[in-house]
C-alpha cells in the first residue's frame, strides 16, 4: 500500500556545520529509502528565536556540543513517531511540539525537532513520487508555484564578521529580472563589481570576506556600505532593477534597551548609544538617500 510505508527507523548524530560547531544530523528510514535532515545554526540569535539546544560543556566544542539534542532524537522522539506516515507532516510536527511541551522547544531542543521535521518532509515527497518543493506547496496549499528572488548577502558585518560594522546583513535582490537565472547573472555581476569597488577604494585586505561570504571590510558608518553597493550595481549596468535589503540583527547590540553601533569595539562609548527612536530615524534616512 503505497499510501501507508510508516517510518520504520530513526537516528541522529552529531555534525559540524560551515562555521565549526556541532549541529543535529538525522537519518529516517522507510520502505522507500532512507532520508536525511541537518539542521542549520544561526551566529546570531533573534529574542523570540525557538531554543537551540547546547550541551554546555565547556571541555567540548566551546559549550556547543548537541549530544543532548541527539539523544532525544534517538531516545524519545523515535519511539514516539516510529510507526506513525511521513505524509502526515503537520500531525508529526505538532506530535513533537506536545511531547516538547515548552514555548520555544526548549526541552527537547528546536535543533532535534527540525532536523527529524525536515527528514520526515523529505521522506513524504518520496513516498508521494514527487519533488521536495511540491510536497512543500502541497503542504502549504500553495495553488501557483513562483520561482522566489534570489537575495544575495554581499556585505557582511554584525556577528558575521570581524569587522566594526554593526549591521550584519547587506544584501541585493534582482527584482527587475524575468528569470530566476537571469537574477543569478546578475547578482553574481554585482558581486563581482563590489567586489572591484572595495579594492579600489580600501585594497586588497578588504576583500576577505565574513561568515556567509560577503565581503567584510572594515568600515564602520553602515550607509557606507549601502554606499558601496549602490555603486557596485551601478557599474554592473543594473541600477534600478536590483534592490538592496539589510538584516541589521540589532537585538545582536542591544544593551539596556539602548543601541552599540560600535558593538565590537570594547572601549565603545555609552554616550554614543542610540535609542530606538534614533534608530528608526536612522533607518528612515537609509531609504531617503
Amino acid at each position: 500500500n503505497k499510501n501507508n510505508m510508516p517510518i520504520q527507523a530513526l537516528t541522529a548524530r552529531e555534525v559540524i556545520d560551515s562555521r565549526g560547531n556541532p549541529t543535529v544530523e538525522v537519518d529516517l528510514t522507510t520502505e522507500v529509502g532512507t532520508f536525511r535532515g541537518m539542521v542549520p545554526s544561526g551566529a546570531s540569535t533573534g529574542i523570540y528565536e525557538a531554543c537551540e539546544l547546547r550541551d554546555g560543556d565547556k571541555t567540548r566544542y566551546m559549550g556547543k556540543g548537541v549530544i543532548k539534542a541527539v539523544d532525544n532524537v534517538k531516545t524519545v522522539i523515535g519511539p514516539a513517531i516510529i510507526g506513525m506516515n511521513p505524509t502526515e507532516q503537520e500531525a508529526i510536527d505538532n506530535k513533537m511540539i506536545e511531547i516538547d511541551g515548552t514555548p520555544n522547544k526548549g526541552k527537547l531542543g528546536a535543533n532535534a525537532i527540525l532536523a527529524v521535521s525536515l527528514a520526515v518532509c523529505k521522506a513524504g515527497a518520496a513516498q508521494k513520487g514527487v519533488p521536495l518543493y511540491r510536497h512543500i506547496a502541497e503542504l502549504a496549499g500553495t495553488g501557483k508555484l513562483v520561482m522566489p528572488v534570489p537575495w544575495m548577502n554581499v556585505i557582511n558585518g554584525g556577528s558575521h564578521a570581524g569587522n566594526r560594522l554593526a549591521m550584519q546583513e547587506f544584501m541585493i535582490g534582482a527584482t527587475g529580472a524575468t528569470s530566476f537565472k537571469q537574477a543569478m547573472q546578475m547578482g553574481c555581476e554585482v558581486y563581482h563589481n563590489l567586489k572591484a569597488v572595495i579594492k579600489k577604494k580600501y585594497g586588497q585586505d578588504a576583500c576577505n570576506v565574513g561568515d556567509e561570504g560577503g565581503f567584510a571590510p572594515n568600515i564602520q558608518e553602515n550607509d557606507e556600505g549601502l554606499k558601496l553597493l549602490v555603486e557596485a550595481i551601478e557599474k554592473a549596468g543594473y541600477t534600478g532593477k536590483i534592490k538592496i535589503g539589510m538584516d541589521v540583527a540589532a537585538s545582536e547590540f542591544c544593551k539596556d534597551k539602548k543601541y552599540d553601533l560600535d558593538f565590537k569595539n570594547e572601549a565603545s562609548k555609552p554616550e554614543d548609544y542610540l535609542s530606538g527612536d534614533q534608530m528608526t530615524d536612522m533607518y528612515k534616512k537609509f531609504c531617503a538617500d
